[in-house]
């Protein structure tokens, strides 16, 4: 009989179940607030639509849940065939039919989770490869995952900031952008403050002598780091008049 509850038991990895478990029902939420002829209209990421976030985000469940099937059965199942049928797919769901393209949304976030519930335990630890080329074990597609619908739900345009989005999974997204710069340089003279946290929280480049300093609450920041905006942030520097865009994130 299929197990009708998480067959793992690890209280990290079912944390941050519960927290993609709960990203996908805002998106859901902020998805059916928009009537059918809304889903036309822009979205907060440069030349893509409603229709495209909800595409994208659609195929990404059915993308995620490939690799699980991989960690399931040992049977390599990458998560796109390439860059190109990836970006192929999410224009044409952005074609559907608005009833479609919400029932992509839906039918793929169940499966995904029901690809996630079925998994044993131990194959939660087996590799898989990201679309990036990353090798990760099978719980990283959680959290890639929980940062696609949080984040996402924002870009459509329809009411939610980042604000919304949980403590923990902004720290975590935090620190994964501001590894990333530090991974390539390019955070070389920058240092960010968040000012609204009990701990201090410090990224960047700590030895710099007289860096650019960006700071504002972790909500902000975040907001930010992945180039969404500068509303709540602010910037102290003796040669820029007002905040700078962040260094690319992906």
């Amino acid at each position: 009989m299929v197990a009708r509850h998480d067959r793992t038991t690890d209280p990290v990895l079912l944390e941050g179940l519960l927290q993609a478990r709960r990203g996908t029902a805002f998106f859901a939420r902020k998805l059916n607030e928009l009537p059918d002829a809304e889903l036309d209209g822009d979205s907060l990421l440069p030349g893509w639509t409603r229709r495209h976030v909800t595409a994208h985000i659609g195929y990404n469940a059915r993308a995620i849940a490939r690799l699980i099937e991989w960690a399931a059965t040992g049977v390599e199942t990458p998560m796109y065939a390439s860059t190109s049928v990836r970006d192929h797919e999410i224009n044409f769901g952005a074609t559907l039919p608005p009833i479609a393209l919400r029932h992509l949304f839906d039918h793929s976030a169940v499966h995904l989770n029901v690809e996630w519930r079925d998994l044993p335990a131990e194959a939660w630890h087996h590799k898989v490869k990201t679309a990036q080329g990353r090798i990760v074990p099978a719980e990283e597609t959680v959290w890639m995952r929980t940062r696609e619908v949080w984040v996402h739900a924002v870009d459509l345009d329809n009411g939610a900031t980042f604000t919304d989005i949980p403590t923990p999974v902004l720290a975590r997204l935090l620190k994964d952008i501001t590894g990333a710069w530090h991974t390539r340089g390019t955070d070389t003279g920058l240092l960010i403050r968040v000012t609204d946290q009990p701990g201090a929280m410090v990224f960047g480049d700590t030895n710099a002598e007289t860096p650019l300093v960006v700071s504002g609450p972790l909500a902000a920041i975040t907001q930010w780091a992945t180039g969404r905006g500068t509303h709540g942030v602010t910037a102290t520097s003796t040669d820029l008049p007002e905040v700078p865009p962040a260094p690319k994130w992906i």
